[in-house]
């Protein structure tokens, strides 16, 4: 896995889920942004607040992308880190 550097952090971002657990299909329209994720890793410069684990809200066009196998992954800069979702 990659480790972030400075003030960067690496999100997983999260899938919308498409189905309840009851089988029912959900459909979303296709202009509703995903802008939650996980933190994956922290930076050595970023505030202590961010820790992995916690779920986050990102800047829409925030980051650069990439995939590991079926996941995909964002390196935001820290002030793209819109709240923490509890």
């Amino acid at each position: 896995m990659l480790k972030p550097l400075h003030n960067f952090i690496i999100v997983k971002k999260e899938k919308p889920e498409t189905q309840t657990a009851s089988g029912i299909i959900l459909t979303a329209p296709k202009e509703q942004a995903n802008n939650q994720a996980t933190v994956v890793s922290v930076g050595p410069k970023c505030d202590e607040i961010l820790k992995p684990g916690m779920t986050v809200l990102f800047k829409e066009y925030a980051g650069t992308k990439f995939n590991d196998q079926d996941d995909e992954y964002l390196i935001l800069e820290e002030k793209d880190i819109l709240a923490i979702v509890e």
